[in-house]
């Protein structure tokens, strides 16, 4: 596992080539993903004229990841990058099917959710391959290197999608978000060496039995469920990005432009936070994981008192910098987990992370309507701040002080 010697440094996870192709892969696939996020919002808002019909779309994109763990076992089941191919194939082939002019909305939502439940056993696959590809002190790094993938394809897929519904037309996004997946298709095939399936000439049992065994494994482990259930908390201080636009339309009068600069604050503190983690000693990451974890909610609380808009920024800013331990807490867990049952465990992680996300955000905006967005920040913040403590602790606990140990 990590232990103390010096932290491994970008050049030396860049350097290897199969991370390379994995990471820009997951650049380009992730843009395209912010870029349909967008096209498909503004398509059924613009042929329903109905605020709900277009929230309920973009929740497709995030509630398929609670049906996730039921696929994440393929990635054990058959080679990683078969699956990841596989994957990128069928989601290139439905979301060019999306791009059909007026596609009636009882054909879009199944589309949408089959191309976002697909994602899950893909982002397992890949998480596992990612552990083959890279080891020790390399995956934290690299796993560093993924969550600015996704800090940054958030920005630039958002602004993207904006482009390219203006230059050509929301359906021309979604083509543009099919070319996406072709892309990354061929860089795993061209840059991504072939590997026998992790569980080959082991027993072949359901998908159901494989999450069953698979969540036995990582509740089973106190490092294991300590670890996932700080990687799942991180829909607690994402919940506040849910509350940028009507938080700024209290405090802003609806200015557009404020909301987009405090929607990019988080995501960029999660950016320069990255940056800065990677830089620590291996065993000094671990130790902070839990008081980062709990100080993301600090921030969130000044928000109560609705500052000018760029200080709300900077609070948004240093939240996501405090969430930054998400560098730390997935690699400690991947690592944590035996090799022929990572697939399933990635995908319980990884699927359970994105639903706690979407819950949270829904959460926040329910508490909001009583409270106010300002007030909904706060209360976000105070349990962002508990959970996290109390995380800490247990991990604190659950490590006995030390460096975890191999599985």
């Amino acid at each position: 596992m990590e232990g103390a010697a010096r932290a491994a440094r970008y050049r030396d996870v860049f350097g290897n080539g199969e991370f390379r192709s994995l990471w820009f892969a997951e650049l380009i696939s992730t843009a395209g993903d912010q870029v349909a996020r967008v096209a498909l919002s503004y398509l059924v808002y613009q042929g329903t004229e109905s605020a709900a019909l277009a929230a309920l779309t973009f929740a497709l994109t995030m509630l398929p990841a609670l049906f996730g763990p039921l696929l994440a076992g393929l990635a054990d089941r058959y080679p990683r990058r078969q699956v990841m191919i596989v994957a990128d194939v069928l989601r290139a082939v439905l979301v060019g099917f999306m791009a059909i002019p007026n596609l009636p909305l009882y054909l879009m939502f199944p589309l949408v959710f089959v191309v976002t439940l697909v994602t899950s056993p893909s982002n397992a696959a890949r998480g596992a391959l990612l552990a083959d590809v890279l080891s020790g002190d390399e995956l934290t790094v690299g796993q560093g290197l993924r969550g600015m993938v996704d800090q940054v394809g958030q920005v630039g897929g958002y602004a993207l999608g904006g482009f390219l519904i203006a230059a050509f037309s929301a359906n021309g996004a979604l083509l543009g978000d099919a070319a996406s997946f072709v892309l990354s298709a061929l860089l795993i095939i061209f840059g991504v060496r072939r590997r026998p399936a992790a569980n080959a000439g082991g027993e072949h049992i359901s998908l159901w039995e494989s999450t069953r065994r698979g969540a036995v494994l990582v509740w089973s482990d106190r490092q294991l469920r300590t670890l996932v259930a700080l990687i799942w908390m991180i829909g607690l201080p994402v919940a506040a990005e849910g509350l940028a636009v009507p938080y700024v339309a209290q405090t802003a009068h609806q200015d557009p432009v404020a909301s987009g600069w405090l929607l990019a604050a988080n995501p960029l503190g999660a950016v320069l936070g990255a940056f800065l983690i990677t830089k620590l000693a291996p065993a000094l990451r671990l130790r902070l994981m839990g008081p980062l974890a709990a100080a993301s909610g600090l921030p969130l609380l000044v928000c109560v008192l609705q500052p000018p808009v760029a200080v709300s920024c900077l609070m948004f800013g240093l939240s996501g910098a405090a969430a930054a331990y998400m560098v730390v807490a997935p690699p400690a867990f991947i690592q944590r987990t035996p090799v022929t049952g990572r697939g399933q465990a990635i995908g319980l992680m990884s699927s359970g992370a994105i639903a706690a996300q979407g819950i949270a955000v829904a959460l926040a905006g329910v508490v909001a309507e009583a409270t106010g967005s300002a007030g909904a920040l706060g209360i976000t913040g105070v349990a962002t701040l508990v959970v996290g403590a109390a995380l800490a602790l247990a991990w604190k606990r659950a490590s006995g002080g030390a460096v975890l140990s191999d599985a």
